[in-house]
């Protein structure tokens, strides 16, 4: 991992992102590392717009919002719609697939079937947030698999970490069996 990465979580309400920045912060903090996270929604409890903002560093953090992410993941259109001009050149891209990708893209972009794995592989789309924290640690090593697992684990519900626990696991096969677009 480089000193700092930002990472910008997006969808609707209701799939959990907000969750995944938790998890993802509390991880970077088991790994000894600094962090922020920040989340934002509409007024809508359900379906309205969403996003967590996640600051990953090895060294103090000096500004508390994420600006320009080096990772944007989508889960909805409208995220990847609005979201996508913010990414830095040369950032990373992780959509579901059944986004709607732009023409004039110029960022590498992972293109995976997350909901899906969540509904058909695991059989609870509520997943789709661990399937992506999966995805996003097998990618970029920003925190490691083990604190992954333990903040994961901390912050579902009892009687769900097995689900949980192959969510994330379904997320790195998502990565290893995938190549970019």
């Amino acid at each position: 991992m480089k000193d700092k990465i930002e990472l910008r979580l997006g969808g609707y309400g209701g799939q959990g992102l907000i969750l995944a920045g938790i998890i993802l912060a509390e991880a970077a903090m088991l790994d000894g590392k600094n962090c922020i996270q920040t989340q934002s929604y509409g007024p809508e409890a359900r379906g309205g717009a969403s996003k967590s903002e996640v600051i990953i560093s090895n060294n103090s953090i000096k500004y508390p919002k994420v600006l320009n992410p080096d990772i944007l993941l989508s889960l909805s259109q409208k995220a990847y719609d609005k979201y996508r001009k913010d990414l830095k050149n040369n950032g990373i891209i992780i959509i579901d697939n059944s986004i709607f990708k732009h023409a004039d893209e110029t960022n590498i972009i992972y293109s995976l079937p997350i909901i899906e794995t969540a509904q058909k592989i695991l059989g609870r789309a509520f997943v789709a947030n661990i399937v992506s924290l999966g995805v996003i640690a097998e990618l970029t090593n920003v925190v490691s698999k083990k604190s992954l697992l333990r903040a994961v684990l901390e912050r579902v519900p009892a009687g769900t970490e097995e689900l949980n626990e192959n969510a994330l696991n379904e997320g790195y096969k998502l990565i290893k069996d995938k190549e970019r677009i």
